[in-house]
């Protein structure tokens, strides 16, 4: 039996386990907590950052929003001004179009208006008293020459009795003793007359006051037509 056991060593060290072991476990549980807290605030740092940046993304967002519609608004009001000016313009175009046409209606209405009241200064619209325009230049000769003159009346022959009547009329008012003498001309056409006096004298012819007339109105009537 003793053969069969191995000597005790009583000089073999035995080492004490550390009891303190605990204490390191939980030194290990408080820097793990720590570890986690600067990962929290990483965490709330990197959220705020991100929150940030949505807030700036919001706000660009909008202001490009903004800027578009701007644009767009502006776009259209230039739009709308250009056409109510093309409008206007075309407008403008028009009444000058209708002007230029209205002023030649009116111009060749005035000339021949003109020309029709040529016709009745020159005697052509006093066929029911052809005399009249005799009568009246004999007034107006009466009012320019001087008194004791003599007035030499040549006329148709078919206005010596009316003419007659309307200046006994006259002479009847005239204070300046003038004579006039009424001298019958088959050449001088009826409505016509030659007044002649010693200082002076004036012709009575419708168809050359007519003609006079016409020629300054024919550019005005050339236009008109053109």
């Amino acid at each position: 039996m003793a053969e069969g056991l191995a000597p005790y060593n009583f000089d073999r060290t035995f080492v004490q386990e550390d009891r303190r072991q605990p204490t390191s476990f939980g030194g290990r549980r408080k820097s793990d907590r720590s570890e986690h807290a600067l990962d929290a605030e990483a965490l709330r740092a990197e959220i705020e950052m991100l929150r940030e940046q949505q807030q700036a993304e919001l706000v660009r967002t909008r202001e490009e929003a903004f800027q578009a519609g701007l644009d767009h608004a502006r776009a259209d009001r230039e739009a709308a001004v250009l056409s109510s000016i093309d409008a206007l313009q075309a407008t403008l175009e028009e009444l000058a179009r209708n002007r230029e046409t209205m002023l030649s209606e009116f111009t060749q209405d005035a000339a021949e208006l003109a020309i029709a009241a040529a016709d009745a200064i020159a005697g052509h619209a006093t066929g029911i008293a052809p005399d009249k325009t005799v009568s009246d230049a004999i007034g107006r000769v009466l009012a320019q020459i001087a008194r004791g003159e003599e007035i030499q009346v040549a006329v148709h022959p078919d206005l010596i009795e009316s003419l007659r009547a309307k200046i006994d009329e006259r002479q009847a008012d005239n204070r300046k003793n003038i004579a006039i003498s009424l001298n019958p001309d088959a050449s001088v056409a009826a409505g016509d007359a030659v007044l002649t006096w010693d200082r002076g004298g004036v012709s009575i012819n419708a168809e050359a006051r007519r003609a006079a007339i016409t020629a300054e109105l024919e550019p005005l009537l050339a236009g008109s037509e053109g």
